[in-house]
């Protein structure tokens, strides 16, 4: 379960048009319980996306317990960040949020894909 989660998040990323390289490390728990992925995609306009995720297996589901996907221009100015920091109460999605240039904004837990997507959005509205 957690190889397939593993899997599926480089296939997104070797499939993505946009991703000029990647740099994520893939450290494994025992039994391969747990999995914490850390790194970051250089896109074609140079921006970057910086990834953290760490999930576990329980039974037979798995749960992504923190996360931050923190996207950036090339002069290192946020763009968007989502993560389950617990620190936006306020929030309807509590922990759950996106952070924007202005806001902060309820969210889910959003997979590589749909960030790969929404960058691909911003790169063509540009």
């Amino acid at each position: 379960m957690i190889e397939r989660f593993v899997e599926n998040i480089e296939k997104a990323i070797a499939s993505s048009s946009i991703v000029l390289s990647s740099n994520v490390q893939k450290y494994f728990g025992p039994a391969l319980e747990t999995v914490y992925l850390k790194g970051h995609l250089l896109i074609i306009d140079s921006s970057v996306l910086e990834i953290a995720i760490f999930a576990t297996k329980s039974r037979k589901t798995l749960s992504i317990e923190k996360y931050r996907l923190h996207y950036m221009n090339s002069a290192g100015q946020m763009l968007f960040r989502y993560d389950n920091a617990p620190h936006h109460l306020e929030i309807d999605s509590y922990p759950h949020h996106k952070h924007t240039p202005d806001k902060i904004v309820p969210s889910t837990v959003p997979s590589i894909k749909d960030i790969l997507n929404e960058i691909s959005a911003i790169i063509i509205g540009r």
